[in-house]
């Protein structure tokens, strides 16, 4: 790989994980008090999927530990916000749905968080997000083939 190349890739990615990192702090704050990013990204999800998950294909989809899931999912299911409960066909396997008080607390994060988003977006403009955004998915993809 050519050093315009390398530097070019390192740009990118110091980037990238600028960005992440001023969004999670951001975020961090404007979320309602006791919810992680991890909280409101598994309840989001949840609410999107409108089915249950097992926690192992809960934990794929994030790209993250099957234990780092159960302790997210357990802070949830102390809260109120999910239901886990045994896989009928499966005594070994548990599922995950999201409770309705889960979804008032979803919902009520996506207000706290879209003023922010939206000013973001608005700042950009939304030719540039829309530019942005099938780089971002398919270095998302890219990625995830790797994992």
């Amino acid at each position: 790989m050519s050093d315009d190349r390398n530097a070019l890739a390192i740009a990118l990615f110091s980037e990238v994980l600028a960005a992440d990192q001023m969004v999670r702090a951001r975020l961090s704050k404007v979320l309602p008090k006791g919810m992680e990013i991890s909280h409101f990204s598994v309840l989001n999800h949840l609410a999107h999927t409108m089915d249950e998950r097992t926690p192992a294909q809960l934990a794929e989809t994030f790209h993250v530990t099957r234990g780092a899931m159960t302790n997210t999912l357990s802070k949830l299911e102390w809260a109120g916000y999910v239901h886990i409960r045994p896989d009928w066909d499966d005594a070994r396997r548990k599922m995950v749905a999201i409770s309705p008080a889960g979804r008032q607390a979803r919902d009520h994060a996506v207000g706290s968080i879209t003023p922010l988003i939206n000013q973001v977006v608005e700042k950009l403009g939304d030719a540039q997000v829309r530019e942005a955004l099938p780089i971002l998915r398919e270095m998302r993809r890219q990625l995830g083939e790797d994992a």
